[in-house]
């Protein structure tokens, strides 16, 4: 019986690997140069994380989760078991990491990035997988609006980074614990006079979180609340000050964005400054990456009172999006040795090796074939070059290097060859 993978969870293949590696070599390079250091976390972590910092109500915690028990078993013992959950998001886990190692004691400001696997159990579509990989960053210890757009410039400087045009971005604040109750009664008023037209989940939740109800998909509560109150009118005077301050900022960079106080995230531990970059070329699975300021998140989860922000963006969409852009087309190898007879066959073996081992990428066959049949093969790995080696080269000590892409073709010395890939390499 064959033996087929789980809903949701997807293998990445050759070809597509090839996107994904530029996604993120390009990440880890812009990371870099905002002075951004990687964190590892682990997969599994305690349920009560992921409640506590994301919000019972939210739909990940209350229908998207994988969780289990964990118990020991010793005979004769009865243990108490822990409830595990595998992370449905970085955030929460990072920050953990940080108030655990007390990480605040030596320097508070801390430009943390991560990557890695994440996992909700919801429906499968185009470019939503119960498996899902993200790239992820948070910079604690600041509470300024010039980190926030320091964010939103790292973004914009990585889909530049990878040639992704397409993606443009939305802002919003949702202002602080000042503020954000006087809207939030204001808001729960509308939603209550209009509480018919919204649908079930909205109505069971909007005494607990109304925010959640401009956050819906469903066309029923978009239409109801087009006329709710907009978030903005009722910031308090230090957050509008926050939230000119990171568009100010923005354009004086020339970063093009757009307003939607609709946009209030799926987290409850976002305030101020929230963010998606979007894109139209995937139907409904339209942020490609978002985040947003969490200043009360690490006292929250046992720390001391530090600010935050942080995004992750979504590596299975940004290589979709790639993909219909035609910017990560997967290469083959840098070289394919073409041989002819048996002596030329002991040449190429060691040769290859010691390419490989100087980081050129070199492919050769290891049954006698044509000539043709060996570019025809080095044609579909998709090489960027061939040297053709037979007896007539090795006895000159020169062969011929041809490009498949201009398909013309230099001598090469056979004595330097490595040398002289290695420097074309790097060129």
């Amino acid at each position: 019986m064959k033996i087929t993978s789980i809903k949701g969870f997807a293998d990445i293949f050759p070809g597509e690997v090839e996107s994904w590696q530029l996604v993120e070599a390009k990440a880890r390079q812009v990371f870099h140069a905002y002075n951004f250091a990687e964190i590892r976390i682990p997969i599994l972590e305690k349920t009560e994380l992921f409640s506590r910092s994301i919000g019972e109500t939210s739909d990940i915690v209350e229908k998207e989760m994988y969780t289990f028990e964990d118990r020991d078993s010793r005979a004769g013992e009865t243990v108490e078991s822990t409830k595990l959950t595998l992370r449905p998001e970085g955030t929460a886990g990072v920050v953990r990491a940080y108030v655990e190692a007390e990480m605040y004691k030596v320097e508070p400001v801390r430009k943390l990035y991560y990557m890695g696997p994440m996992f909700r159990r919801e429906r499968p579509q185009k470019g939503r997988m119960r498996q899902f990989h993200q790239i992820g960053a948070e910079a604690l210890g600041r509470g300024d609006p010039f980190v926030d757009a320091e964010i939103l410039l790292l973004l914009h400087d990585f889909f530049s980074a990878v040639g992704l045009t397409e993606p443009s971005l939305q802002i919003n604040s949702l202002g602080c614990s000042e503020c954000r109750p006087q809207y939030r009664q204001k808001l729960l008023a509308f939603l209550q006079h209009h509480e018919q037209s919204l649908c079930g989940n909205c109505q069971r939740r909007i005494d607990r979180n109304p925010l959640r109800a401009l956050d819906c998909k469903e066309a029923g509560c978009i239409e109801t609340t087009k006329d709710a109150p907009s978030i903005v009118d009722s910031l308090c005077a230090q957050c509008r000050e926050h939230f000119a301050t990171v568009q100010r900022l923005l354009s004086a960079t020339e970063v093009r964005f757009a307003l939607n106080p609709r946009m209030v995230r799926g987290l409850d531990y976002y305030c101020r400054t929230t963010f998606e970059w979007t894109t139209g070329l995937l139907g409904s699975q339209s942020a490609v990456a978002a985040g947003g300021r969490y200043d009360a998140l690490v006292e929250q989860l046992g720390g001391p009172a530090i600010p935050g922000v942080g995004f992750a963006m979504g590596v299975e969409r940004l290589t979709m999006l790639l993909r219909l852009q035609e910017s990560a087309a997967a290469n083959g190898p840098s070289l394919f040795i073409v041989w002819l007879g048996d002596k030329a066959r002991d040449w190429a073996f060691p040769a290859m090796h010691r390419l490989r081992r100087a980081g050129v990428s070199v492919e050769m066959e290891g049954e006698a074939r044509s000539m043709k049949s060996q570019m025809r093969r080095a044609d579909k790995l998709k090489a960027v070059s061939v040297l053709i080696v037979g007896e007539n080269e090795l006895t000159q000590g020169t062969a011929a290097l041809r490009d498949m892409a201009s398909k013309q073709q230099r001598g090469v010395n056979l004595k330097n060859i490595e040398a002289e890939l290695v420097v074309r390499k790097a060129n």
